[in-house]
């Protein structure tokens, strides 16, 4: 258990900041020893860690978050498995709006034979909850794609080397995870890696190759 100080410099967030997410419900209430001593559960910093990330890379609101926390059953003592559920949440909308099969084949307006093919590729998924607004806008590309006759072996290839890269990041995150005491902060520094600094790389070796080969070309 820790007191308001420890979370706080565990956080680094505010004492005010603590109280309004406890008043919004989105931190456990803490064990009160006594009119003004609190202790809180040492998985209140990887909760509000968790919110920090989510407001700085993803711009979502309290009540988005509020909402995502109801929806899932995140258990924060176990910082990996968290860290996948939060991937999980973030590849999809943030508005947590969610379709079956026939829903989804109609909202997208494709063939079950469609659907099959993305799949069988794993370009697309259904997921536990079936399929959210985020692979609506994903076959909405793949269909366009397909118009404009674009080769789909770029996107099996996105789906190798994404393959790859996660077995790499599970393998060097249990390492870590297994070698440290300190969970919260390979939480965080995970959560760093996969979300900021993964597409970093990836966006900016883009910008640079393509303006390579333009002057190459040119």
């Amino acid at each position: 258990m820790l007191s308001m100080r420890e979370l706080i410099l565990k956080t680094g967030e505010a004492k005010s900041t603590i109280h309004y997410y406890l008043k919004e419900g989105l931190l456990p209430e803490p064990n009160k020893v006594k009119p003004n001593v609190h202790y809180y559960d040492e998985e209140c910093v990887n909760i509000i860690k968790f919110i920090k990330h989510l407001q700085t890379n993803f711009s979502y609101s309290i009540s988005e978050i509020k909402n995502i926390l109801e929806l899932n059953n995140f258990d924060f003592s176990t910082s990996f498995v968290n860290l996948i559920a939060s991937l999980e949440i973030m590849s999809g909308s943030n508005d947590n709006v969610w379709f079956t099969r026939d829903k989804f084949l109609s909202v997208c307006d494709i063939s079950e034979e469609d659907l099959i093919y993305y799949e069988k590729n794993e370009f697309v998924l259904q997921r536990e909850k079936g399929y959210s607004n985020k692979e609506v806008q994903i076959v909405n590309i793949l269909k366009k794609a397909e118009e404009l006759n674009v080769d789909f072996r770029l996107f099996t290839e996105y789906v190798v080397k994404a393959k790859e890269i996660a077995k790499l990041e599970y393998e060097i995150g249990a390492q870590l995870l297994s070698d440290s005491n300190d969970h919260n902060s390979d939480y965080e520094l995970l959560f760093d890696v996969i979300l900021s600094l993964k597409p970093y790389i990836f966006n900016i070796q883009t910008v640079t190759t393509h303006k390579r080969l333009i002057k190459e070309d040119s």
